[in-house]
């Protein structure tokens, strides 16, 4: 019996990478699988059937079933024919893991329209656009479970990423909505901020040595198969009681996010003047400002 036995995933993104290594697991775990990929390249070049064809063929050879889609995510009939493609095949779709991404680095002064809005259609409106065409069956069914893929870069920050971290901010506060207003019906939704070397992260250009020691530390110490098994309980009936949380997966570490909440209250009775708050709110909230360290700057210890 396998975590995820009489399980249906949905899993974009997972010709490649992350989502492949998730594929794999969900399967492993006895899930029918759904691989979708549009088997672009991550410039946006022209995509094709393989990688997700590829997955799915791998699952199969292993003893799972797996049927694969070319949809893109950030077209909503695309989704919906994901969706429609596990109900036909499976009968039934219980988990989506969002995962399919791409980037559109640049620094913010010099960022073009075209850059930031192929990165929020693809990460934060296809988090949308899939969850949507999945909900309802989940609701009706009585039970489901979304898994979409954060990151520190947006909840850290990163340089250079405005868009990345806009859209990864973005599907936070989507996964919320979507846990809190499912909850009465046995739906969750959960978020993880993933760890791990992809050809993403391979993309990105090393400035430096210092740069380039820690990407062969990356590299080797945090991988997508130790993001796999996690991102599969989160599917499971064994997380029945996680629900409307962000987590991130670091090699054999696993964080649990905090979320928005004051940490410090100022109240003047008298209300405030432009000479009051000069005075006053700096000195006050001082020691609870938060950093702007990047995520490179922060989690500066190796991932084991």
């Amino acid at each position: 019996m396998g975590i995820l036995d009489g399980k249906v995933a949905l899993v974009t993104g997972s010709g490649r990478g992350i989502g492949r290594a998730i594929a794999l697991d969900m399967a492993k775990a006895g899930a029918k699988v759904v691989v979708n990929d549009l088997g672009a390249a991550l410039d946006g070049g022209e995509g094709s059937a393989g990688p997700a064809e590829e997955t799915a063929r791998d699952i199969r050879s292993g003893g799972g079933e797996a049927t694969f889609s070319t949809d893109s995510v950030s077209d909503p009939k695309g989704a919906a024919r994901m969706v429609e493609a596990a109900m036909d095949e499976f009968g039934a779709i219980d988990c989506v893991v969002n995962v399919a991404g791409i980037l559109r680095d640049g620094m913010f002064h010099r960022m073009e329209t075209a850059q930031w809005q192929a990165v929020l259609d693809v990460h934060l409106n296809g988090c949308f656009n899939v969850s949507r065409a999945a909900i309802e069956h989940m609701r009706e069914k009585g039970s489901g479970s979304f898994v979409h893929f954060t990151s520190t870069s947006g909840l850290v920050g990163q340089i250079g990423q405005a868009n990345y971290a806009a859209a990864k901010m973005g599907i936070v506060g989507l996964s919320r909505v979507i846990a809190m207003e499912g909850a009465s019906k046995g739906v969750r939704s959960n978020c993880v901020a993933p760890f791990a070397w992809t050809r993403m992260i391979e993309s990105i250009p090393i400035k430096s040595d210092e740069q380039a020691r820690a990407f062969e530390a990356f590299r080797t110490g945090a991988t997508a198969e130790h993001v796999a098994p996690v991102v599969s309980y989160l599917c499971s009936d064994a997380a029945s009681g996680i629900n409307g949380q962000v987590f991130g997966v670091r090699g054999n570490e696993i964080y649990l996010f905090n979320q928005p909440r004051p940490v410090k209250t100022i109240h003047n009775g008298l209300g405030w003047t432009h000479e009051a708050l000069a005075a006053t709110v700096e000195p006050a909230i001082r020691n609870e400002l938060t950093s702007i360290d990047g995520t490179g700057e922060y989690f500066s210890w190796d991932p084991i």
